[in-house]
């Protein structure tokens, strides 16, 4: 299986399972941890100053002498810097999101870098592979944190993406265990992404109030809001009453922008505030349960994935 996947083998990596680059969770403890159990692990470029970053990655080399990458949201300031640092470290994988892929691809491929865009729709993914990245992560809007403003759900989305493109493709979007995992390649993927259950694990760098609110999380429980700005799904709380109120007036998007005003997603995720903060995090929450060890994680997905992959042989 690992020789024949086409995502397992652009990374040099066992087995076709990547954890999100989330902000204010994947740090270098995070990556490394998941690359070391055979997946691919990002370090979240999105919350972090350049030397920050740096350092990350850095530390991220000394931990594991296996592929790991970053994940650089496009939207977010100081990306020149990013890439530069990135350059410099010789990080061999660029996972880029949130912004046009045209404008850094060719740059990073250059310099021999992997390249994937995350994209919310088979329009995007097309405008992806005409930038020239080696593969595309398809999203569904069940993902938590920033979404697409299409609300294509993961089943729809994958085989409407594998239909328009030859090159490599990941799920992402309410994927947290084999048997979604298994799905996701039924409709087309080769490879998936998982950013909740990764988010509740041991080595997440986020707050511990935040794992147990994701653990704890039942149905329906978390929302995609904020679309006149930037589309994020997070759990409903304190902040999100605010901004239903101000929705159900009409508020403009100046007055919508000064109500989010800024750091929301560190004072929910890293600080544990989870009244005022953007407590972001995926549909698949409530089906979480307990925070993990990464390594165990990417290792019972795996054996998960096989033993249901054997199972509907057997039907």
């Amino acid at each position: 299986m690992q020789q024949k996947n086409r995502v397992a083998h652009l990374f040099g990596i066992e087995y076709p399972i990547i954890q999100a680059g989330m902000v204010w969770c994947s740090g270098w403890r995070l990556a490394s941890a998941v690359s070391n159990a055979g997946g691919l692990g990002l370090i979240g470029a999105g919350s972090m100053y350049p030397e920050v970053l740096r350092e990350h990655i850095i530390k991220c080399k000394a931990a594991t002498n296996k592929p790991f990458g970053v994940n650089l949201p496009l939207l977010y300031p100081d990306i020149e810097q990013h890439v530069t640092i990135i350059l410099e470290e010789k990080v061999p994988i660029v996972f880029s999101s949130a912004g046009n892929p045209k404008t850094w691809t060719e740059i990073l491929k250059k310099e021999g870098v992997k390249v994937v865009h995350v994209v919310s729709s088979s329009k995007f993914a097309l405008k992806a592979a005409d930038a020239g990245v080696d593969a595309v992560v398809a999203e569904g809007f069940e993902a938590g944190g920033h979404n697409g403003r299409e609300e294509t759900t993961t089943l729809c989305l994958i085989p409407s993406v594998r239909d328009v493109l030859s090159i490599p493709l990941i799920a992402a979007g309410g994927i947290a265990d084999g048997r979604s995992m298994l799905a996701a390649f039924a409709l087309g993927a080769e490879g998936v992404q998982m950013g909740s259950r990764f988010a509740a694990s041991l080595e997440s760098s986020a707050h511990e109030a935040y794992k147990q609110a994701v653990i704890q999380a039942q149905e329906g429980d978390t929302i995609l809001t904020l679309k006149q700005l930037t589309p994020v799904r997070f759990i409903k709380n304190e902040f999100y009453e605010k901004i239903k109120a101000a929705e159900a007036v009409c508020a403009t998007k100046e007055e919508m922008a000064i109500l989010l005003g800024k750091g929301r997603a560190k004072k929910g995720i890293f600080e544990g505030n989870l009244e005022e903060g953007e407590i972001e995090v995926g549909q698949v929450s409530a089906r979480l349960t307990e925070v993990l060890p990464a390594g165990e994680i990417v290792a019972k997905v795996w054996r998960e994935f096989l033993l249901e992959k054997e199972r509907l042989i057997q039907l």
